[in-house]
């Protein structure tokens, strides 16, 4: 009687776990169908537009010495006819004001903001960027970063065309540059699906995110939501927390020609990559509700679609339904990620998606659950 029961109750068990990866699977395909399928059918103007429309250029910059020789030239010789840079020296402790002081000798239209250490008050990105923005003297405002480079000189003309009346955020993507690091092709896709995941949500009317590295939206919205006010307590957070608070269905935009791309470089080793991620993590459950729920589903959903998979497998429990339920997600995947694959730059990421997807969504609910616990005091 006693080995009856215990049959019954692993025939339960598995039953129900059969059921629950059937039900992640369903969860999955949503995923894919409702939200990621809309930026593979997306298709980015290839006309250069015509615009003219005052453009602000802000940079925040700590130590960032070689970075600023390397790329802030190239961003003072964009094409376009009406713009400023104001890059903010915040605490540098490095040759920073030399080379910036260099360059503006060359390009008058850069503006520098130099931001002094207090012993007793330490100040984030933040405040830099406030003070940045508040130094700048257009409306509409584009931020990247001193690491990075716009692919062409059109960066800021596409990205400025995207302000049509009622818009007020234009949400870019930044790849990393391809190198042969082993952390490399990883650290590329994590990127990628992060932009697949925000993007999708912007063309579907419920953006919740933007990255600094390629980000503009307007002074008027800056300071009609009291600028960082809401979350000047947390270090990071500057441009997902913003984008994620103020952005509708109505105002926001997004940009994603092969020209508007900011190209930086990815971290190099696992300790490097750990603290960015950690910083960057820890912002997450500050977003709204709404927003938190969506991406928790999705990384949980995700996770145990493949823990599920594994134990179907182990126990005998339909392991054939079990490998084409997986093959069939795999394949529609393909065929979905392969045009979003393209379009952001990292084609050749397609054939690591089978390991990679399992070890994003392994990383997603990893790194969520040290967000939750850690805080970051320092940006940089």
């Amino acid at each position: 009687m006693h080995l009856y029961y215990k049959g019954v109750l692993e025939a339960y068990i598995k039953d129900a776990l059969f059921v629950l990866f059937q039900l992640c699977f369903i969860v999955q395909l949503y995923y894919l169908l409702s939200n990621h399928s809309k930026l593979a059918g997306y298709k980015p103007d290839d006309t250069l537009p015509q615009v003219d429309i005052p453009i602000s250029v802000i940079i925040s910059a700590r130590n960032e010495a070689r970075n600023l020789t390397e790329n802030l030239p190239y961003i003072l010789q964009q094409t376009y006819p009406n713009y400023e840079v104001v890059v903010i020296n915040d605490c540098s402790t490095d040759s920073s004001h030399d080379v910036l002081l260099q360059i503006q000798q060359e390009f008058s239209h850069l503006k520098v903001v130099t931001i002094t250490e207090h012993q007793r008050y330490k100040t984030g990105k933040k405040f830099a960027l406030t003070l940045g923005i508040k130094a700048a003297k257009n409306e509409h405002l584009l931020f990247t970063d001193a690491d990075c480079k716009p692919a062409t000189l059109h960066w800021i003309t596409r990205m400025a065309a995207k302000f049509t009346p009622g818009i007020n955020i234009v949400l870019g993507y930044s790849p990393y540059t391809r190198t042969n690091n082993f952390l490399n092709p990883f650290i590329r896709f994590e990127t990628l699906k992060t932009g697949i995941n925000y993007l999708s949500s912007a063309l579907n009317g419920d953006a919740y995110m933007g990255i600094g590295r390629n980000l503009a939206y307007t002074k008027s919205l800056f300071f009609g939501a009291k600028g960082f006010a809401a979350h000047m307590h947390v270090i990071s957070g500057d441009d997902d927390l913003f984008v994620n608070q103020n952005a509708t269905a109505n105002n926001t935009a997004i940009e994603i020609h092969p020209d508007t791309f900011a190209y930086t470089d990815a971290k190099t080793t696992l300790g490097s990559w750990f603290r960015q991620k950690k910083r960057h993590m820890g912002v997450g459950k500050l977003y709204k509700n709404s927003h938190r729920r969506t991406l928790s589903f999705d990384a949980i959903t995700g996770f145990l679609f493949y823990v599920l998979f594994i134990l179907c497998l182990v126990f005998q429990f339909e392991p054939l339904w079990a490998i084409g339920v997986v093959v069939f997600r795999l394949v529609l995947q393909l065929i979905i990620y392969q045009r979003v694959f393209k379009k952001l730059d990292c084609n050749d990421l397609v054939w690591y998606l089978p390991l990679f997807d399992i070890m994003y969504y392994t990383y997603l609910n990893v790194f969520g659950l040290i967000g939750t616990f850690l805080k970051t005091t320092r940006w940089k």
